[in-house]
């Protein structure tokens, strides 16, 4: 043996030693089995450490052993088969754009991340999944789980068409905004995302690709929806579509009074029209001095606003945000329409400030927000996000214990505020909301900074948080965290409720060996603690 073969060898004998003491002769399957793949399998450490943490850096960086970047389902089935067919099932977890807050994309250092979204391709590197199909006959579009909002909005557009319902920020994947429900102004009249899904594609965690819809495995369907990954990676989605306006025109207006402002609110998402307005959101500013953070950097800083100035009451002011969409065909109504639907309500006189945009760009206002703040060193920084859905019954409440009790004069970030209707979501979906007909999205979008005061510091802003929590559970203000967070399946069963028993029963059908999304710690998965680290077998190639 020469003596180059015997040392190639002996590293391969070492790394087999390796990983027999570590996980014993019962070891998962490695990835090493993906050779085959249409898409590409890495365990470089660059590569894992790209997606070993998320948007809301709350949690340790945690590199799992490789990363899947799959060109189709059968890329994702073939992974999942092999972690179900294996002696002890390794977890996996999809990934999107990573704006995840608490870790829930992470598999972990024994489990493999799906990196869904698109990538550049170089030489060897494998493909990328399918582009966007729209049909303008059919009304909809079919898109990869891992496409972004962004990109579905440029191709539907090139028909003149667009999807009903959004998220605030599009740079989101398809597969992860319809993962948890997917939000924003229009939800009040079209529902959240996950109503205007009408087919899926998922890979289940027994490694099938299963088509679904209301006709066909309806329940997987509406499981899969609001599911928070725990059934099925989401490999296609065929998305509802409408016609396309071209402008929007986009109002905010201010109020002192808390109960006028919400009353107003609830008055716009009861309309049926026309006219009504086509997007209904709010936010509540407690900062003292000029109202002109990232978010309401709508107000000129040429016309300065201050909250004393408009008699904020306890120090707090609240912002109604409106828009209209229009096009071409229906200019001429708009001014009509607008000063019609305005006279009905009741912000404080002369506050109102108007803009007028493009469609897409009043869209992808969110992005040039951020494009600001990585500009200022101020995006990749940690986000202790908390949001929730508060009964209407209790929002008077929640403002006068939270939004002028615990948070004080400080917010280190936006706070949206905005009503919608429980008819509007399908209640065979797995999201979770309140039992109430008309219930609020209380957003608290902050940022904390290790530079900044204490107020602005991380810590200050997690206990900030677990003091609203408590507030809500001491007050018996039924709330449901969106985007939810929990550490224990006690706590998981106390969020889904109802829906629990339905959901484990799904669970146990699609995913019986617990390996999907184990990040957001639903269900434990009792193979994890029987195997060490499969990154024993030190491979540094790409595969």
């Amino acid at each position: 043996m020469n003596p180059k073969m015997a040392s190639k060898f002996l590293l391969i004998t070492f790394a087999i030693c390796k990983l027999i003491v570590a996980v014993g002769f019962n070891a998962p399957p490695s990835p090493f089995l993906l050779v085959d793949v249409d898409g590409h399998v890495s365990d470089h450490p660059s590569d894992v450490a790209a997606v070993s943490s998320d948007f809301g850096m709350l949690t340790p960086p945690e590199p799992p052993t490789a990363v899947l970047r799959p060109a189709s389902a059968d890329d994702v089935a073939r992974l999942l088969r092999a972690s179900y067919g294996s002696a002890a099932a390794f977890p996996v977890s999809a990934r999107g754009h990573g704006h995840s807050i608490n870790g829930q994309a992470k598999a972990g250092k024994n489990g493999v991340v799906v990196e869904m979204g698109r990538r550049e391709i170089i030489s060897g590197a494998g493909r990328n999944p399918p582009e966007p199909e729209v049909s303008a006959e059919g009304m909809h579009v079919d898109v990869w789980g891992g496409e972004l909002w962004i990109d579905v909005l440029k191709k539907t557009l090139e028909y003149g068409l667009a999807p009903k319902s959004w998220t605030d920020y599009l740079y989101l994947t398809v597969g992860g905004t319809i993962s948890n429900a997917g939000i924003s102004g229009q939800a009040f009249h079209h529902g959240p995302q996950i109503s205007n899904v009408l087919e899926l594609d998922v890979v289940t965690g027994k490694g099938e690709v299963m088509k679904c819809s209301e006709e066909e495995n309806s329940e997987l369907f509406h499981g899969v929806l609001g599911g928070l990954g725990q059934l099925g990676i989401i490999t296609r989605a065929r998305i509802a579509l409408e016609p396309s306006p071209q402008r929007v025109r986009w109002i905010r207006v201010l109020y002192s009074n808390f109960s006028v402002f919400t009353r107003d609110q609830e008055q716009l998402i009861s309309l049926h029209g026309p006219p009504k307005f086509d997007y209904v959101e709010g936010f509540v500013i407690v900062d003292e001095g000029l109202i002109n953070n990232w978010r309401s950097s709508f107000f000129s800083p040429r016309n300065p606003v201050k909250i004393s100035a408009l008699g904020g009451d306890g120090g707090v002011l609240y912002c109604l945000e409106v828009t209209k969409n229009y096009d071409e065909s229906s200019a001429d109504t708009v001014d009509q329409e607008m000063e019609q639907l305005m006279k009905k309500l009741n912000f404080i006189p002369g506050s109102v400030f108007t803009t007028d945009l493009p469609y897409v760009d009043f869209l992808d206002r969110v992005h040039k927000a951020e494009l600001k703040l990585r500009s200022k060193n101020l995006w990749e920084v940690p986000h202790p996000w908390l949001n929730l859905f508060v009964p209407k019954s209790r929002i008077g409440d929640f403002d006068r214990g939270v939004f002028k009790g615990i948070l004080g004069n400080k917010t280190s970030g936006p706070i949206l505020i905005y009503p919608m209707n429980k008819d509007k979501w399908d209640e065979r979906s797995s999201a979770v909301i309140p039992e109430e007909e008309v219930f609020y999205l209380v957003a608290l979008l902050r940022s904390a900074l290790s530079d900044g005061d204490e107020t602005q510091r991380l810590e200050y802003l997690e206990d900030q948080n677990r003091r609203i929590l408590r507030f809500c559970e001491e007050s018996g203000i039924e709330a449901k965290q969106y985007l939810p967070h929990y550490v224990t399946q006690e706590q998981w069963m106390r969020h889904f409720g109802d829906k629990w028993e339905r959901f484990s029963h799904l669970k146990a059908e699609y995913d019986p060996r617990h390996i999907l999304a184990t990040g957001q710690k639903v269900f434990p998965n009792p193979y994890l603690a029987s195997f060490g680290s499969l990154s024993s077998l030190s491979a540094s190639a790409t595969w």
